[in-house]
């Protein structure tokens, strides 16, 4: 299944013959001390910087009925964020949302040193991006 939006995520998420917890981190953006100007400009116009985790969660594909519910639950917590980040694991392996606590970590981790190859973005309108 191509995956270019969340939506499409959670319909995937939720076909497979194994259940699945989701991983999700939401990301802001900052702009490094050392920028140039060029940077500054490209930032001010809502463009590059540094990724900055700013909250995770787990969740099942039943407990999100949509992007939309998501992105509404999300503004309680991180009103400001640009991309969230998301994967999946096979309940048999983190049966409980203490034992997803792991591998979520794990991922804000990556996210921190710039390692999201494995996850999917996703910006604030619910359509999957590629980072360069």
């Amino acid at each position: 299944m191509d995956i270019t939006s969340f939506d499409d995520l959670l319909s995937a998420a939720r076909s497979q013959a194994e259940p699945q917890r989701l991983l999700l981190v939401f990301t802001g953006a900052e702009l490094p001390e050392d920028s140039t100007p060029a940077q500054r400009e490209e930032f001010a116009q809502g463009q590059g910087g540094v990724l900055v985790p700013l909250m995770c969660v787990d969740k099942l594909p039943e407990e999100v009925t949509s992007f939309a519910a998501l992105l509404e639950e999300s503004a309680q917590f991180a009103k400001d964020w640009r991309l969230v980040f998301a994967a999946g694991i096979p309940l048999s392996r983190a049966m409980t949302s203490e034992a997803a606590e792991a591998p979520l970590q794990t991922m804000v981790e990556s996210i921190r040193r710039g390692e999201h190859a494995s996850f999917i973005p996703f910006d604030r309108s619910g359509e999957a991006v590629q980072l360069h």
